[in-house]
């Protein structure tokens, strides 16, 4: 048993090895910071959180969706972002533009725009307090 257990961890590593090879490098990441969570005091059920979004140059979120009952508020703080929010045209926001997201929308872009200059934006949720996932893949 061991044996078997031992070629199959042997092949599997080769297998990811060769798969990686094959896979061009991907851009960078973005980093992900919650800068405030609040509960709306009056409006009950429902919270506002702050998330800053940093983008190194090059970097780049994957495709993704938001808690269901989020509406997003996001500004560019610094440099550049192109943005694609479900099937309208991928856009280049700047320092001091924003856009908004509303529930159920799919961003399917969300990039720094440029390759040598850092990027940063802070998206604000309304969303309702029990949604903890801000952020899931986009589904298949």
């Amino acid at each position: 048993m061991r044996q078997i257990l031992i070629a199959t961890t042997v092949c599997a590593a080769s297998l990811l090895t060769a798969h990686a090879a094959e896979t061009p490098p991907t851009a960078p990441l973005a980093k992900i910071t919650m800068v405030f969570d609040q509960a709306l005091p009056n409006v009950p059920g429902k919270s506002m959180k702050g998330v800053l979004v940093e983008y190194g140059p090059g970097g780049s979120s994957p495709a993704h969706i938001h808690a269901p009952s989020a509406f997003i508020y996001a500004t560019v703080l610094e440099g550049a972002i192109r943005s694609q929010v479900n099937d309208g045209p991928a856009k280049v926001f700047r320092k001091g533009e924003n856009f908004s997201e509303r529930p159920g929308d799919r961003h399917a872009v969300s990039a720094n725009a440029s390759d040598t200059e850092p990027a940063k934006l802070l998206a604000v949720f309304v969303v309702d307090t029990a949604d903890k996932d801000l952020t899931m893949p986009m589904p298949k």
